[in-house]
């Protein structure tokens, strides 16, 4: 399991790694998680580019806190060298999640897709947002598996 959180392990990813596993239920009709699944294929986009520098810029101010711009490049070109290529992503369903004590507190959203990499044919992706207080959904984890 690859993860790339923002330099500290949120919960929050971990959930989202179990909520696929028992089948995330996909809620299109919920505005909020057509907007999250929208900003998390926007910056996967961006990823599968191999941009790091615009998958650092377009994450959240959290996500942007716990890592340096050189240390996120280096995770992902080692994680997606690992992998290789995505040809093929399905959407698997979001979920809203909320914080438990002492995890960080703020509006998050699990968005899961089923993946096929060159390297894993059978892969999953979960990506962490964080609804920020201009109302956008940002990236602060994201989890390749």
């Amino acid at each position: 399991m690859q993860s790339f959180d923002g330099g500290r392990r949120f919960v929050l990813a971990a959930l989202g790694a179990f909520a696929l596993a028992c089948g995330m239920p996909a809620t299109a009709q919920d505005p909020g998680v057509s907007m999250a699944k929208t900003a998390a294929l926007e910056w996967l986009v961006i990823a599968d580019r191999k941009d790091a520098a615009g998958t650092y810029k377009a994450a959240a101010q959290r996500f942007r806190d716990q890592i340096t711009a050189d240390r996120w490049a280096e995770a992902m070109k080692q994680v997606q060298d690992q992998f290789g290529a995505v040809s093929e992503r399905t959407f698997v369903g979001a979920k809203p999640v909320e914080p438990q004590k002492g995890d960080p507190q703020g509006t998050f959203m699990l968005v899961g897709f089923r993946t096929e990499f060159a390297k894993r044919k059978s892969g999953q992706e979960t990506v962490t947002l964080e609804r920020e207080s201009d109302g956008k959904w940002r990236v602060v984890g994201y989890l390749m598996q």
